[in-house]
C-alpha cells in the first residue's frame, strides 16, 4: 500500500463553553505561531477551535487551550501529520465520487470525527466522501468513507480503534452494495431538508 500523504500539523479542541472556548483561543494564539486559527460555534451551543501549523507551534497551542479552558473541554484531536483530505472536508468539501461501498462511522464528537476520518484515510486506500461536523447532528460527527470493500473494511476498522479508547464511538457500519437511489442521496447532500425539495409536486 502506498504512505498516505500528509500535511501540516492540525489540532482541534471542543468546548461546551462558548465564552471558555474564546478564552482558550486566545490563549493558544498568544503562545505559539500558528499559521492558521479557525474558531466558532457549533450546534448544540458548543465552541471549536482549531489551529494549524508546524507541529512545534501547534503542539504548544493545544497544550495552552486545554489548560485555558480545561474545566470546559469536551474532547480534542492532535494531528502532527494530517491527511490532507481532511482539512479540506472540514472546509466542507465534498467528493461527488461512485459509491462501490460506503463505511460510516458516527462519533459523539467532532474531535473524535477528525481524528477517525484521519486514521481511516491513513491505514487504507478509500476516499473520504464527506466529513460532517456537528451542525445539524446535535454536536455529533459522521465520516462517510467509499472505496472497495475489502479497503472499506479495513479503513472503518482502523477508524474505529483510533477512537475507542476516548467513547465517542456510537457506530459504525459497511454495506458492501449501496442501492443506487440510496447512493443518489449521499452523494447529493446527506441532509434530509437538502434532499426533501424532490417532493414536490411535479418533481
Amino acid at each position: 500500500m502506498t504512505p498516505a500523504a500528509v500535511g501540516p500539523a492540525l489540532a482541534l479542541i471542543e468546548f461546551d463553553s462558548i465564552a471558555a472556548g474564546i478564552l482558550a483561543g486566545d490563549a493558544m494564539v498568544k503562545k505559539a505561531p500558528v499559521a492558521r486559527i479557525v474558531a466558532g460555534t457549533v450546534h448544540p451551543g458548543r465552541y471549536l477551535v482549531l489551529v494549524s501549523g508546524d507541529v512545534a507551534a501547534v503542539q504548544e497551542a493545544l497544550a495552552a487551550g486545554l489548560a485555558a479552558g480545561s474545566s470546559s473541554v469536551l474532547d480534542h484531536v492532535h494531528l502532527p501529520g494530517v491527511h490532507p483530505d481532511v482539512p479540506a472536508s472540514i472546509a466542507a468539501a465534498r467528493r461527488p465520487d461512485a459509491i462501490e461501498a460506503l463505511g460510516i462511522v458516527e462519533t459523539a464528537s467532532v474531535a473524535a470525527a477528525i481524528q477517525a476520518a484521519d486514521a481511516g484515510l491513513k491505514g487504507a486506500q478509500v476516499t473520504l466522501l464527506e466529513l460532517r461536523l456537528a451542525d445539524g447532528l446535535g454536536g455529533k460527527g459522521l465520516a462517510f468513507f467509499s472505496g472497495a470493500l475489502t479497503d472499506l473494511e479495513a479503513a472503518v476498522a482502523i477508524a474505529c480503534e483510533a477512537i475507542a479508547d476516548g467513547g465517542q464511538l456510537l457506530n459504525a457500519v459497511v454495506i458492501p452494495q449501496l442501492h443506487a437511489e440510496m447512493a443518489e442521496n449521499l452523494l447529493e447532500t446527506s441532509r434530509f431538508r437538502g434532499r426533501a425539495g424532490s417532493l414536490r409536486a411535479g418533481d
